[in-house]
């Protein structure tokens, strides 16, 4: 999962981007108003943490713009306003959750993976596939039913490569989904984290490179296609 907070605090912001890091989301961070925009312009998000009290376009303003765009993007609002009628204002504006300031890191990310379960309501919270069991919310994976202990990063690749239900994903799209905007287009840290995914998953090797392409979940699980 993929977040775009939107908090001028930059201590607050740092320690969610940070907090939720540790969960295995990937977060940016943007300041402004004009700053998120620019970002939601370039970027791929899941989910969009507002604060209404914003510099330049106010929280609210990229709410509508978010509705307006049609990407169905789920948006929380994070926000000191407690009142019921500011709550009231913000779902009207088209959020989809509201967590008002102070709150508990643990209690964001429990939203945000309720709202991601919801934007993904086709999909089953517990996702299998080529006997691999992937639960999102407790971070749990098992390969025909052994269990099967991975690093908060190799979760979350490997929770972008069961998503695309055997496609392939570029190194491109796992950076984007994995990491973040910070993330550098030509390190090797896509590939390297693949390599020692697939390591750890065991053999008969279940993620295939597709060179020069990307990777997938070899949903026959017959081999690879390069050991890239």
């Amino acid at each position: 999962m993929r977040v775009l907070i939107v908090e001028d605090e930059p201590e607050l912001a740092g320690a969610i981007r940070d907090g939720l890091r540790l969960e295995a989301i990937a977060a940016d961070v943007a300041g402004d108003g004009d700053t998120a925009l620019e970002l939601l312009s370039v970027n791929s998000y899941d989910i969009a943490v507002l604060d209404r009290d914003i510099p330049g376009p106010s929280g609210d303003e990229i709410a509508e713009r978010i509705v307006a765009s049609g990407s169905g993007m789920p948006i929380l609002m994070l926000t000191a306003a407690a009142r019921m009628d500011d709550k009231a204002s913000g779902f009207e504006l088209g959020a989809d959750d509201y967590l008002t300031k102070p709150f508990e890191l643990q209690e964001l990310v429990l939203r945000l993976r309720a709202l991601d379960r919801r934007r993904a309501h086709n999909r089953p919270p517990v996702r299998e596939i080529a006997g691999l069991r992937l639960d999102p919310f407790r971070r749990e994976v098992y390969r025909n039913g052994r269990y099967v202990a991975l690093t908060r990063k190799q979760f979350a690749v490997l929770e972008v490569l069961v998503a695309a239900e055997g496609g392939i994903v570029s190194a491109e799209e796992l950076l984007a989904k994995a990491w973040d905007e910070n993330a550098d287009p030509f390190t090797n840290a896509a590939r390297i984290t693949v390599s020692a995914l697939r390591k750890r998953l065991g053999e008969p090797w279940i993620i295939a490179t597709v060179t020069g392409v990307g990777y997938r979940i070899d949903t026959g699980v017959g081999g690879e296609d390069g050991h890239g």
